[in-house]
């Protein structure tokens, strides 16, 4: 029999070798928990930094406001201006400004909407393209400052790219300590800097004649957005009432009324027929068809009465 000392010297090194092999493995397998670990705290401390800058910048949301107004279109209705070769010719080029006037009741703000959906569901997944809007209201001009509009604006757009700017960051960390807000110029100069990570950048503003015009707050806002479409190439969207001021300020751009068509009426109107009829008169054809031809005639491109336009 061999004693233990006959055997050659490398006997018990592959046992060796085999318990390194699992230390080392079981070491890296720790170090990777370790390190994913660290990642996820990152990813969610970084999440919240997120939500608390965005939170800071301002807590207006419009996206309330869309849902509320893309709710009560008809459905069908608008495919006229999405089709009109005034729409396509704005959407399919950079730098473009497309200004679209119409009466009191017209459906300005509904269009809006049903735009601002179009874009959304176009570009849902490219994060090249930023989308940004603003539903102006004359019973909110106390949250429709300058400073609140444009501050909103940069908000929607940091806040769809997978982390804030350097320049909202510091912008931030300059201000929340102190509670501070920040100037017009820092909020201008940030908004150009968020916007200049997009290939494409869109903005959209209904109802600029309920902007507020005293002081030159309207005339300094459409500056503003004019010198950020001229350096970023933004495609600029606006509707308002027929003022000839407004009017002015889009000498040269793409323009194209908004009316209520023929086909949207009677959309809107097939829609409402169970309701306005109701059971008693549903089965005479010839009398829901009179209906309809005069409300055609009454409706005379308005949807509704000029308060809630």
């Amino acid at each position: 029999m061999h004693s233990r000392g006959d055997f050659p010297g490398n006997y018990f090194q592959p046992k060796c070798i085999i318990n390194l092999n699992q230390h080392s493995q079981i070491s890296l397998a720790t170090k990777d928990g370790v390190n994913r670990l660290h990642e996820r705290q990152d990813n969610r401390e970084s999440r919240e930094e997120h939500q608390a800058i965005l939170k800071w910048l301002t807590p207006i949301d419009y996206a309330s406001q869309q849902s509320d107004f893309i709710s009560r279109r008809q459905a069908g209705t608008g495919q006229w201006f999405l089709k009109s070769a005034e729409f396509q010719a704005w959407l399919g080029t950079s730098k473009k400004t497309l200004f679209c006037p119409g009466i009191p009741g017209a459906g300005k703000t509904i269009l809006t909407s049903i735009v601002v959906e179009e874009l959304n569901m176009r570009f849902q997944n490219d994060g090249s393209v930023g989308i940004a809007y603003l539903y102006y209201n004359f019973g909110k001009q106390h949250e429709q400052r300058l400073e609140d509009v444009l501050t909103s604006l940069l908000k929607q757009f940091v806040q769809e790219q997978p982390s804030v700017a350097q320049s909202v960051k510091t912008l931030y960390e300059r201000h929340k300590d102190k509670r501070t807000r920040p100037s017009l110029d820092e909020i201008t100069r940030a908004l150009y800097n968020a916007t200049s990570h997009y290939s494409r950048a869109f903005i959209l503003v209904d109802a600029l004649d309920e902007c507020q015009a005293n002081d030159g707050i309207r005339s300094r806002f459409l500056s503003d957005i004019f010198r950020l479409q001229a350096q970023c190439g933004v495609n600029l969207f606006a509707t308002s009432r027929f003022i000839p001021e407004i009017q002015k300020e889009f000498e040269g751009s793409i323009n194209l009324e908004i009316r209520a068509s023929d086909e949207d009426v009677l959309r809107y109107v097939n829609g409402r027929m169970p309701l306005l009829l109701r059971s008693r008169i549903s089965k005479y054809m010839d009398l829901q068809n009179t209906i309809r031809k005069k409300m055609l005639e009454a409706v005379d491109g308005m949807y509704n009465s000029p308060p809630s336009d």
